[in-house]
């Protein structure tokens, strides 16, 4: 079974009543942390459970030390997974408002954990839901608790400390999910330094997607990543952004295209700038 999924929202709404499907929603918006809360409040997927960013999908922000979404706790995340249903041999559906950097984020820690099989996310998420007039509900899902077992893949992440010495290794293809303007170091909305790590290349996560937010077809994002490869083994792909939350995108969309996972660093720019000897580019 391939490692990336999508399902439409007419494949998932035949769907909803199968046994053993867990549906995660995780909207969330940066400038607005209760965002995603209050608008599953206001109407969700029928049997949705609500995946918080910061509460469920990240570990606690360390000042000075961490990005600002590290990676959670994998005993306490697998926690939460049991306790949305999720079981080992879950099918699991995952969806935020359209674009899929929050889905993608869960995707990738569920793959982390090893749960591999049976992991979607909703193409085109909640925009293209509405798109297809499929209503949404109001409804607590109902509550059982799961039996899944994971263990983190240390495989698919590098530390800082790892990725400044492979800086300039011919074979690495480090790769930056945001978008151009950020890239160069024009602006900077969020983070206090501006820039990108030196040899990376900017793969904006945006672009994965068709105008619609829809996933390109797989054969448009093995061209992309392609181009950003240059010949390089794709094994050796570091994937990195402002906090590690839109990189998922870039590997899930390699992944989609056939590409085998690429590595994850976590703490992505907001964890590098903490230190001032880290190297800051600008320009492209």
């Amino acid at each position: 079974m391939p490692l990336a999924q999508l399902i439409t929202p007419l494949q998932l709404a035949e769907r909803l009543e199968a046994p053993g499907l867990v549906v995660l929603d995780c909207r969330f918006a940066l400038e607005d942390v209760d965002y995603g809360q209050r608008s599953y409040a206001q109407g969700h997927i029928a049997g949705a459970h609500f995946a918080d960013l910061e509460r469920d999908l990240s570990g606690p922000v360390i000042k000075g030390h961490t990005g600002r979404h590290p990676l959670p706790d994998p005993q306490r995340l697998q926690e939460r997974l049991r306790d949305w249903g999720v079981d080992n041999d879950s099918q699991v559906v995952l969806y935020d408002d359209g674009p899929g950097a929050f889905a993608a984020r869960a995707w990738w820690l569920l793959a982390w954990l090893g749960k591999r099989d049976g992991v979607f996310i909703l193409d085109g998420g909640l925009k293209a839901w509405h798109a297809s007039r499929l209503p949404l509900s109001l409804d607590p899902p109902a509550r059982r608790g799961g039996n899944f077992t994971g263990k983190p893949d240390m495989k698919l992440v590098i530390d800082a400390e790892h990725l400044a010495k492979r800086l300039g290794a011919p074979e690495l293809t480090l790769i930056d999910a945001r978008g151009l303007p950020r890239f160069r170091g024009e602006v900077e909305p969020i983070d206090p330094v501006a820039g990108h790590i030196p040899g990376a290349q900017c793969a904006a996560f945006t672009d994965n997607l068709r105008p619609d937010g829809r996933f390109l077809p797989a054969d448009q994002l093995k061209q992309r990543f392609a181009e950003k490869l240059a010949g390089r083994a794709p094994e050796q792909v570091v994937a990195y952004c402002g906090s590690g939350v839109t990189a998922c995108h870039n590997l899930f969309a390699l992944a989609l295209a056939g590409y085998p996972l690429g590595r994850l660093y976590a703490g992505s720019w907001s964890e590098w700038i903490n230190d001032p000897s880290r190297g800051v580019a600008r320009g492209d």
